[in-house]
Order: structure tokens, then C-alpha cells, then sequence
């Protein structure tokens, strides 16, 4: 529910803002919260720096290409694409996680991306090779959930939250084109965007610290209600 909110939200803001502008500021928000309960609590500690590493490059890359769909596609169409994630994370759970992969689980998974399809309804004549965009930052969502999955019996969720929304602002601050200074209402969405997307992959860093991926992965399809 909150990724949904968040999108809405980051799809609202692309029609004025750049991509990298709006990634990396509502990503600055994130940041400042996650230092100052990270300090307080004193879970930013890392042990697996490289794990730290790989998480932040898949969650980089699944970031930005999904925002810049947002540029080029209807909501409806980019949600319905984005959600082919689940599909990858259950293929990846076997070979790189050795977790079984059931008839039952894929089961799940098909059927509910099938209802995805059902309700969204992403029309064909809309369809264009931006399409590949939010696909491409499932694909790089359900490799960040794979190394989520692998790390997290030594790594906590601030940390990992931090690492790759310190990654995020980076590149995004490099690659960045253009900028537009915000308005006060805009500040307070992109405020409230980054807030909702911290909060929910914090949910989902632990949702795979007490579950199997293949478990957590057709799950994914209630956000779309």
C-alpha cells in the first residue's frame, strides 16, 4: 500500500520536476530520518559491506528506471509492469537462495499477477517500449530482494535502507541534468513520497528477514487494492 501511495505521488511530481530531482530529494528525506533513528538506536552498523554494496547498485537501478517510467506511461500500465517483480524474485528464490519453489508458490504468483492485469487493465493500444522501463526495475527489485534476503541474518533494516538511499542520491545528484527549485507544497510531497517508500521497503527488509522470498513474493500483490 505504501509503495502504491509513493508512486502516485512520484508520478504527480515528474510532471514538473526532473527524474533525478525528484529521486534524489525526496531520497534526502529518507536519509536525514534514517540517521537520526540509526544514531539513536545505534543500528547503523554493517558487516557486509559488499552485500551493502550489491543492494544499493540493484535498488539504484530499480529506482530510476521505474521514475522515469512514470515519465512515459500511465500509472496504471507502469504499476501492471512493475509488478512482473514478483515473477523474477520467485525464478531467482531456487537457483540463488536454494530455496524450493513449489507448483503451489508459483501458483500464487501467477494467478496474482493475472488479477493485477484484470484490475489495472493496461490498454494495448498505450503500450510502447517504455513499457520495458518499469519491467527492466522489477527485474533489478527482485535481485535487490535476493541480496536482501541473503544478508539479512547479519544486516538491520536502517542500515540497509541507508546504504542504498545514500547510493540513490549519489548517482542521482552526478547524473543530474537540471534542477527546479520546489515549491513549499512540493517539498511537503516530496516529503511525504520519500517517507512512504522508506517505510515500506523497511517493512519488506524485514518481511525477508522472518520469511523465504518465494513466501514474500506473490504477498506483493495486495499492495495493488
Amino acid at each position: 500500500v505504501l509503495l502504491v501511495l509513493s508512486d502516485a505521488s512520484a508520478k504527480w511530481l515528474t510532471e514538473t520536476y526532473p527524474v533525478t530531482e525528484v529521486v534524489v530529494l525526496r531520497g534526502l528525506f529518507i536519509i536525514v530520518l534514517l540517521l537520526i533513528v540509526g544514531y539513536r538506536q545505534g543500528s547503523l552498523r554493517i558487516v557486509d559491506r559488499w552485500g551493502h554494496v550489491l543492494r544499493a547498485l540493484f535498488a539504484t537501478s530499480s529506482s530510476f528506471l521505474f521514475v522515469h517510467g512514470l515519465v512515459y506511461l500511465p500509472l496504471a500500465e507502469a504499476t501492471a509492469a512493475a509488478f512482473a517483480g514478483p515473477l523474477f524474485l520467485t525464478a531467482l528464490a531456487g537457483p540463488l537462495l536454494g530455496e524450493k519453489v513449489g507448483l503451489r508458490r508459483w501458483g500464487a504468483v501467477l494467478v496474482g499477477f493475472a488479477g493485477v492485469l484484470l484490475m489495472l487493465r493496461p490498454s494495448p493500444a498505450g503500450m510502447n517500449w517504455m513499457i520495458l522501463l518499469p519491467v527492466c526495475a522489477a527485474c533489478m527489485g527482485a535481485l535487490r530482494d535476493v541480496i536482501t534476503r541473503r544478508i539479512s541474518a547479519t544486516e538491520n533494516a536502517t542500515s540497509l535502507l541507508l546504504s542504498a538511499n545514500l547510493a540513490t542520491a549519489l548517482a542521482g545528484s552526478l547524473f543530474a541534468a537540471s534542477w527546479v527549485m520546489p515549491s513549499a507544497i512540493h517539498v511537503a510531497v516530496l516529503a511525504l513520497s520519500g517517507l512512504l517508500v522508506g517505510a515500506a521497503h523497511y517493512l519488506l527488509i524485514d518481511a525477508f528477514r522472518f520469511a523465504e522470498a518465494a513466501t514474500v513474493a506473490p504477498l506483493r500483490y495486495s499492495s495493488i487494492v
